[in-house]
């Protein structure tokens, strides 16, 4: 993701804004890519936010993400956390806000999920092997969701298992009670926001060109995505 926020810029961005950072992964592995590398992590929660102290060049910022007045050359709100505005009024104000906090060529990026399932109620479920061996499996569940409202209600548990034997489990680790907005909902929020252009990313594997920059393509058709789908919107300030 922090290879990507790179790419995605274009130039040489120097500093982030990991806005519903949590513990603030994207923050850690930015300010990681090199020392001319800053970042800052904006929650409303105090307890992850813990998670910061110490790290070099990052800031921890405990407020409301609409009220930072951090500036930025890239503002990424990811794990679909642009859900907790369930009205579009409340998503233009942050919008306008993250739009006015930019570096001049700056970039905003957010992300959604989408396709024929979106409103499917139903799970996935996925295995992740540590390096002792132990496997975590993950499982997310969507057990509500209502194409009328566009709201959903998701939830991850987790069950981890060594050696044949539980050694961790918590169901409902994490329920989200979101508004699933669509990729054209956004768009159109990001340019009544006052950005300049947006694109559509669904790939964040970056490449190299000859001179040795790092590039990203966005999605110029709807048909190339799959039938289900997450993908990052940008919107960028000119």
């Amino acid at each position: 993701m922090a290879r990507f926020l790179q790419a995605v810029h274009g130039r040489e961005p120097r500093a982030l804004r990991e806005d519903f950072c949590g513990t603030g992964g994207v923050c850690r592995a930015w300010a990681a890519l090199s020392p001319r590398h800053t970042a800052v992590g904006v929650d409303l929660d105090p307890v992850p936010l813990r998670r910061l102290q110490g790290v070099p060049r990052v800031r921890a910022v405990c407020v409301d993400v609409r009220s930072c007045a951090a500036r930025a050359d890239v503002i990424s709100a990811t794990n679909f956390p642009l859900g907790y505005f369930h009205d579009r009024p409340s998503l233009l104000r942050y919008l306008r806000a993250a739009r006015a906090r930019l570096r001049p060529r700056g970039v905003f990026v957010c992300d959604t999920y989408g396709g024929s399932s979106s409103f499917v109620r139903g799970s996935i479920t996925r295995d992740h092997f540590a390096p002792d061996g132990t496997r975590v499996r993950y499982t997310w569940q969507q057990r509500h969701a209502d194409p009328i409202t566009g709201l959903v209600e998701d939830a991850l548990h987790f069950r981890a298992t060594r050696a044949g034997e539980v050694v961790y489990e918590e169901a409902d680790a994490f329920v989200y009670h979101w508004r699933l907005w669509s990729v054209p909902e956004l768009r159109d929020a990001l340019a009544e926001a006052g950005f300049g252009r947006t694109e559509v990313y669904a790939d964040l594997a970056d490449a190299v060109d000859e001179r040795g920059h790092t590039y990203v393509r966005p999605v110029e058709n709807g048909e190339d995505l799959d039938e289900n789908f997450i993908v990052s919107v940008v919107g960028r300030t000119r």
